[in-house]
């Protein structure tokens, strides 16, 4: 903008004075240059910081995307491993359920075994007499063999009561080994639980503190483009305020350049006064100035009764604004 100001006060001067034949001089007023040039430099490097902030910005969340996706893979895993869980409960379960309907079926078959019941029986008649030799013996622990001998007579399965004793420790052993492994299939369970509870603390603590993070950083985005647009705005009122102050130059060397002129016409003035030389054509008006003040003090001393003699005062404020004009 001050570039155009300055284009239409070098045009008007080459209209008011193309009959003269000097070379015009490029107006340049290096305190203002060389502010704008500070200015720009500030802008450029705070629009390069603002480049290196966004480019950190993206990579920050180009990173939490990355990490983000691995979690999920994780967290997919964990799910896995739980349902693997899950089926390995189900068949333990199948496989009881199984056994449960055999065992009830063993002992249907049982009942319907009663020729064979029968069978032990008589057997059992033959080992009384056994048994009564033995019953002091055994007096201590008649609950016992009564229990099992009950639990022999009913079913065929068994010859004897050890063996009978032995199917019931095979059973006892092969219900706590799969009481045991449901123990620990369940803790194993409920430690995948855990630790998946914990994952996703732990990941929900990590994701506040990203978002926290880009809170961070767009707070600090905001604050840049702030300082930008105070940086523009400042740079638009320099802008402004040179072109003022080149319109308000131009006006004052065009009104000197005008008084200039006038002199010429009326008295001789010094040959050679460049047509951007400002100073020179005011001094050359000041001396025309002062040699009619001259003119007119030898005119009044000359002439004393009709006219009457200038105030000093004012004489000497006449003189002064020629000397420092505007």
């Amino acid at each position: 903008m001050a570039s155009a100001w300055e284009e239409r006060i070098r045009a008007a001067f080459q209209d008011k004075l193309q009959l003269m034949d000097i070379p015009p001089r490029e107006d340049a007023f290096l305190p203002s240059a060389c502010v704008l040039l500070e200015k720009q430099r500030e802008l450029a490097q705070v629009e390069q910081a603002l480049a290196a902030k966004k480019e950190e910005f993206q990579i920050k969340m180009e990173d939490i995307q990355e990490r983000r996706r691995e979690l999920e893979g994780k967290e997919r895993q964990l799910k896995q491993a739980i349902l693997k869980f899950d089926k390995f409960l189900k068949e333990n379960d199948a496989k009881r359920s199984r056994a449960l309907r055999k065992a009830g079926q063993e002992q249907r078959q049982a009942t319907q075994r009663g020729a064979e019941t029968e069978r032990l029986r008589g057997e059992i008649a033959q080992l009384l007499t056994a048994r009564e030799k033995l019953q002091k013996r055994l007096a201590a622990h008649k609950i016992f063999p009564d229990y099992l001998q009950k639990v022999l007579e009913k079913t065929d399965q068994f010859q004897d009561i050890p063996e009978l004793l032995a199917r019931f420790q095979a059973l006892l052993s092969t219900q706590a080994a799969l009481a045991q492994r449901e123990l620990v299939a369940r803790e194993a369970v409920e430690e995948a639980r855990a630790r998946l509870e914990q994952y996703r603390e732990e990941s929900g603590n990590q994701i506040l503190q990203q978002n926290n993070r880009v809170a961070e950083l767009q707070a600090q985005m905001d604050h840049v483009q702030t300082k930008v647009l105070e940086l523009e705005s400042n740079w638009f009122r320099i802008q402004n305020t040179a072109a003022h102050k080149t319109l308000e130059l131009g006006q004052i060397k065009l009104a000197a350049l005008n008084l200039f002129q006038m002199v010429a016409k009326y008295k001789k003035v010094p040959t050679g006064v460049p047509l951007d030389d400002t100073d020179a054509q005011l001094d050359a008006v000041q001396l025309c100035i002062v040699d009619l003040i001259d003119i007119l003090a030898n005119f009044r001393k000359s002439e004393p009764t009709r006219v009457s003699q200038p105030d000093p005062r004012t004489a000497s404020q006449s003189e002064a604004s020629i000397q420092h004009p505007g």
